[in-house]
């Protein structure tokens, strides 16, 4: 295949997978399959992902910038929590293969269309009533956000949608700015992971670049996207996408 082809090809899949991932935290359904089928191995293939979702980060981070100035705080808390198991992750990709990973993944991704259905249908408490377990609750989001981290730095497929739904479930800000703290705490995550993998693993640097500026393209859509289309029904979508990623990589996984 011709590189002007596979640049093109690139070019799409980048288009595609920043636009979804702004929005559901779902590029790599399809990045990671596109990289795969242009024969990179799968560690490469994931790390080669990683080191392109950074465009869709700081395109979807320029896009929320509204969004992000109303939650800073929170915004800076959910990264920290993230950095710390990016650290970790990035270390062990190093020493361990990524195949034990995979093989968790379509349960991980099923549990997160799973928690964004039911997050339709529980009741949000009152915003000023306190909570007698507030700090267990603050104690275990932040554990989760910790191993998501540890996941986004390891393997990463899908991570974003599995973050997604744990902010949606315990914080209670809009969509719009849960989305974009998502999609900035994974950014941030990504670049130091990528710091690590630049010294550890092979990049398919040449591949990075028209995969990327089309998910920066993506990145930047998305969020316009979301102000502008009815909430729930958008939760309901990216919850029925989960589902049939889970599947997806159920397959790919154990067949």
């Amino acid at each position: 295949m011709s590189l002007w082809l596979t640049s093109i090809i690139l070019l799409a899949a980048g288009l595609s997978a920043g636009f979804v991932s702004s929005i559901a935290g779902l590029a790599s359904l399809i990045s990671y399959p596109v990289l795969l089928l242009l024969g990179l191995p799968p560690v490469s293939a994931n790390v080669t992902n990683t080191a392109a979702l950074i465009f869709t980060g700081a395109g979807s981070s320029i896009s929320s910038l509204r969004e992000l100035s109303h939650v800073r705080k929170t915004k800076w808390k959910v990264t920290f929590y993230a950095l710390i198991g990016g650290v970790l992750g990035s270390v062990l990709l190093a020493f361990a293969p990524a195949t034990t990973f995979e093989r968790v993944v379509p349960f991980l991704v099923l549990g997160a269309g799973l928690l964004m259905i039911w997050s339709q249908f529980r009741k949000t408490p009152p915003q000023k009533k306190v909570n007698p377990h507030q700090l267990r609750t603050t104690i275990l989001k932040n554990i989760a956000i910790f191993l998501v981290g540890v996941y986004i730095g390891y393997f990463g497929a899908s991570a974003g949608m599995i973050l997604l739904a744990i902010l949606i479930v315990t914080l209670n800000n809009t969509f719009g700015e849960i989305n974009a703290i998502k999609n900035f705490a994974a950014f941030m995550t990504n670049i130091l992971s990528l710091v690590i993998y630049a010294f550890t693993t092979k990049v398919y640097w040449w591949m990075v670049l028209p995969l990327g500026i089309g998910m920066f393209v993506g990145g930047y859509l998305g969020p316009v996207l979301v102000r502008h289309v009815p909430v729930k029904p958008l939760r309901i979508i990216i919850s029925f996408a989960a589902f049939g990623l889970a599947g997806y990589l159920f397959y790919t996984a154990y067949f």
